[in-house]
C-alpha cells in the first residue's frame, strides 16, 4: 500500500524534511520544540509492523535526528514517545524539554491547548535544522 500522511498529522505537522524512511514534521504548538517522525510506508501502525530493515533504519534516524535537535534547541531531556493512540498511523513524537518548560516534569499532552507557530518563527525552527548538517536529512 501507498504512503499517505494521516489527516492528524497534515493538520498539526509542518513539514521540516525527511530522511531515506521517515518524513519528519514539526508539531504545530510552539511551546515546545516537538517534532515527529513518520515512517513513508503504507498502513503501518505500530514498530512491529516495519520490516526487521525498516526498524532499524528508523531507530539510526532517529538517532541522529535527536542528537541534533537537543543541540539545536539546547535541551535538557528529550522525550520519545511512540503513542498512536489517537492517531493510528506509525509516528515517532520527539520532544525536547526543558525544567521550565509548563509540563515538566510530566507529559506535555493535554497539559495546555496548542499556540500556533508565526511563519517567522518556523523558519527559525528550519534554520537550527539546517545548521545541524543531519547526515542523511534533506531540509525542505
Amino acid at each position: 500500500m501507498s504512503f499517505t500522511l494521516h489527516p492528524d498529522l497534515q493538520r498539526d505537522g509542518i513539514p521540516m524534511g525527511e530522511f531515506a524512511l521517515c518524513q519528519v514534521l514539526l508539531i504545530n504548538d510552539a511551546t515546545y520544540p516537538w517534532f515527529v517522525m513518520v515512517p513513508k510506508r503504507g498502513d503501518i501502525s505500530d514498530t512491529i509492523d516495519l520490516t526487521d530493515v525498516d526498524h532499524a533504519q528508523l531507530w539510526a534516524e532517529s538517532k541522529l535526528f535527536s542528537a541534533a535537535i537537543m543541540t539545536a534547541f539546547d535541551g535538557e531531556k528529550l522525550n520519545v514517545a511512540a503513542l498512536g493512540n489517537m492517531t493510528p498511523q506509525l509516528h515517532i513524537h520527539h520532544i525536547v524539554r526543558y525544567k521550565s518548560d509548563p509540563a515538566w516534569p510530566g507529559p506535555i499532552w493535554g497539559k495546555l491547548p496548542m499556540v500556533a507557530y508565526k511563519p517567522s518563527s518556523i523558519e527559525a525552527v528550519k534554520a537550527k535544522l539546517s545548521e545541524q548538517n543531519i547526515e542523511g536529512f534533506t531540509p525542505v
